[in-house]
């Protein structure tokens, strides 16, 4: 079977002899431009190591895992429109770089390339399950828009949001692996719900390590959630579980105009600690790996046949068992 680093170097070298043959350039260069940024290329490398656990060449899914990798930069693309975002990955995003009409259009024209080559498949279950799964990203993203402007989202709204949002495309790539190499309908089921959980556990992660993260470990600064009032598994369960007075002094940060920002970041996380969502978090992070783990032993394949998939999700959540 491949490791990991073998997949993620076939998946890049294939982005980087995609060709875009079509005119006009103009409305290609900023695809080009966004998939050349690099990344983990975490999807369609799940792809493939699902398909690898069936069949020993991964070449005939390549097109698949593109197409899904195309599609998670495409809403990357307009994510970082709608956020108005400066950057990503430490350059200019596509809006500042170009503009947001380009943005929009470039954008959207990901999406149908994404739709062609996972089309290149000739398999209607397949496409079916890519399609349904893009519906549902962009419904997450939809109630996380909606959740800015409420204070009373609630724990349950929250991880259906995510799991829309974010755990549904990593349970797609590992469910198409495993459908286009064959696998039987009872193992794509569990490498689905293997992902869903790993991609809870992961997006819970970011919410821990957006407040307790380390800057020279994690590569961003700690602390953006909070100046956003972004509502995460921490805020949400902060207002919560407050006292009165903890859940007045929330309410004020998050009401907040005028304030130095390491200060709000400051108090607001020393509020998270007093109330304990910060071991909240860890527990429920905890429980959704367990939840993975039990997935994936229900495919039925010798472990160690798994076992590279396993290192893999243990190397996504920074954990050694």
């Amino acid at each position: 079977m491949y490791t990991n680093d073998q997949l993620l170097r076939q998946v890049n070298t294939a982005l980087e002899t995609l060709r875009y043959d079509r005119t006009p350039q103009s409305l290609y260069d900023p695809i080009r431009y966004v998939l050349s940024m690099g990344g983990k290329r975490v999807r369609p490398v799940l792809l493939l190591m699902a398909y690898n656990l069936y069949r020993d060449q991964v070449g005939p899914a390549m097109p698949t895992a593109l197409g899904i990798e195309t599609y998670h930069n495409f809403t990357l693309l307009h994510d970082d429109l709608m956020d108005r975002a400066e950057y990503r990955r430490g350059k200019p995003c596509v809006h500042r770089k170009w503009n947001d009409n380009a943005a929009i259009l470039s954008g959207d024209t990901m999406l149908l390339l994404a739709m062609q080559l996972v089309a290149e498949s000739q398999n209607t279950k397949a496409l079916n399950l890519f399609t349904e799964t893009a519906l549902e990203v962009h419904e997450g993203q939809q109630f996380d828009m909606e959740f800015e402007t409420r204070n009373d989202v609630d724990e349950a709204e929250y991880m259906e949001m995510i799991r829309l949002k974010t755990s549904v495309l990593l349970a797609c790539a590992l469910k198409m692996g495993a459908l286009l190499a064959g696998a039987p309908e009872s193992d794509q089921e569990a490498l689905y719900r293997f992902g869903e959980q790993l991609g809870l556990a992961f997006q819970l992660q970011d919410d821990y390590l957006d407040v307790y993260g380390d800057f020279e470990t994690f590569g961003k600064q700690p602390g953006g959630d909070i100046l956003c009032n972004k509502k995460t598994f921490m805020l949400i369960n902060a207002l919560r579980e407050s006292t009165p007075t903890q859940n007045a002094e929330l309410l004020r940060w998050l009401s907040a105009t005028d304030y130095d920002p390491r200060q709000k970041v400051s108090e607001v996380t020393a509020l998270f600690t007093q109330i304990g969502v910060d071991q909240m978090a860890r527990q429920r992070i905890n429980q959704c790996f367990e939840q993975a783990e039990a997935h994936l032993a229900q495919v039925a394949l010798p472990e160690e046949r798994k076992h590279i998939l396993w290192k893999y999700a243990l190397g996504m959540m920074n954990r050694q068992s």
